[in-house]
């Protein structure tokens, strides 16, 4: 294939691959609003025992994510991107079949282990765009990734707050259509672009999660990197986690209401992944926009978790937007720092991150939710007194902010000697 005729080809497989990912956002985002909601009718209205439970099978969905993208990025590395993505779909379809039908809790943990087994499709994603992406394009077409998240965001909340309104598990049959409808459109018009003889023999060496991790040493700006990664998506797991139920005790927001808020927060994503991204990062470079991203994120949290009015909150929704700008940027200076036939084996560290983060993420959040807003009733009368004098919900949030200004400073620290 010639240069001339392999630039438009290379856009078509992109725009193939951003397709899939917003038909996976759109089936994600239409859940959740009502899976919190779901669990906590199992507990007849206890939020602070929904709370833990919610967090726990957070930690279910992470563990099974932590063990498999290692393996699933590898699998990639060997056969392409095109039969991971398909089967994820796939996957993921009987996922919500399975939540759709739960008839008590041990059904929901059931859907979210095979959820975190089949969501393999994200990472597998950015190992494509790495593929068909000059290195000197990636921070913005890492960016149009961020954009179809957020118009997931726009409509999948927004739907799933109206469809769970009049049923709470209509949106899982919707989700699972949108899975496997997805499925089929990529069976039919998703390309490979990993070519065989770029394709890494699977060893398992590299598949086991911690194999896929000492990928991250070959490079020492990659270990900084990854720690600025590890912070950001710990962060960020105080957002399923703890948001929806923080929103409904705090504010009295509903699903509807939520479903709104969230189709804010696409908006406001969309607009800064995918057309600011670019033209911030031409303009300030990498490092630049990476520090941005995560001052803007912090502040964020920190009106989120300070707001005492659900209007102050959504005050903090185009200032969050702005923490975008940090997961592309860092995902392309990562990609530089590794050869194309390693970018499935990179991707599948970087969801690695993401799953132990995933693992201690919702416990920590949800537990650190349920501790500040725990019923008295539930409580010693030495732990009634103590819980009375700390009583403050968003405490989670303002412990993300933390998270996120040291990772800014390991950021500025790691990447100082570039421009």
């Amino acid at each position: 294939m010639s240069d001339q005729s392999a630039t438009p080809a290379r856009r078509a497989a992109a725009l193939f691959i951003l397709v899939t990912v917003f038909l996976d956002m759109l089936s994600f985002g239409i859940i959740i609003p009502v899976l919190p909601k779901l669990v906590e009718e199992f507990f007849s209205g206890d939020t602070a025992q929904a709370a833990v439970l919610y967090g726990l099978m957070g930690t279910a969905w992470a563990f099974m994510q932590f063990f498999c993208s290692p393996i699933q990025g590898a699998l990639s590395d060997r056969f392409g991107r095109r039969p991971v993505v398909l089967l994820s779909n796939l996957g993921l379809g009987l996922d919500y079949i399975v939540m759709a039908l739960a008839p008590n809790v041990a059904w929901l943990v059931a859907g979210r282990i095979i959820s975190g087994m089949a969501s393999s499709s994200f990472s597998t994603a950015g190992a494509y765009i790495a593929d068909v992406t000059p290195p000197g394009q990636r921070a913005a077409a890492f960016g149009k990734i961020g954009m179809v998240f957020g118009l997931g965001f726009i409509f999948g909340p927004a739907l799933g707050g109206w469809l769970g309104a009049i049923d709470p598990r209509l949106p899982f049959w919707g989700a699972a259509a949108l899975s496997l409808m997805n499925a089929c459109y990529g069976f039919f018009v998703l390309p490979e672009f990993l070519p065989p003889g770029k394709r890494t023999p699977f060893a398992w060496a590299r598949a086991n999660p911690v194999g896929s991790l000492t990928l991250l040493r070959s490079h020492h700006e990659l270990v900084g990197l990854a720690t600025v990664a590890f912070l950001g998506y710990l962060a960020h797991a105080v957002l399923p986690s703890v948001s929806v139920l923080y929103m409904g005790y705090r504010y009295g927001w509903g699903p509807a209401s939520v479903g709104l808020m969230m189709a804010g927060v696409g908006v406001a994503a969309m607009i800064v992944q995918g057309g600011l991204i670019g033209p911030i990062t031409n303009r300030f470079g990498e490092r630049r926009t990476v520090l941005m991203g995560l001052l803007c994120g912090s502040v964020g949290f920190s009106v989120y978790g300070l707001a005492p009015e659900g209007w102050i909150f959504c005050l903090g929704i185009p200032v969050m937007a702005f923490w975008g700008l940090t997961g592309p940027a860092t995902q392309s200076l990562m990609t530089r720092r590794v050869s194309s036939s390693e970018q499935g084996q990179l991707q599948g560290a970087i969801a690695s991150i993401n799953g132990v983060t995933g693992l201690i993420g919702p416990t920590l959040f949800t537990q650190t939710f349920a501790f500040f807003i725990w019923s008295n009733s539930d409580l010693s009368a030495q732990s009634q007194s103590l819980s009375a004098s700390w009583e403050f919900p968003g405490a989670p949030f303002v412990l993300a902010s933390f998270m996120l200004l040291s990772a800014a400073v390991i950021a500025w620290r790691t990447t100082k000697a570039k421009g």
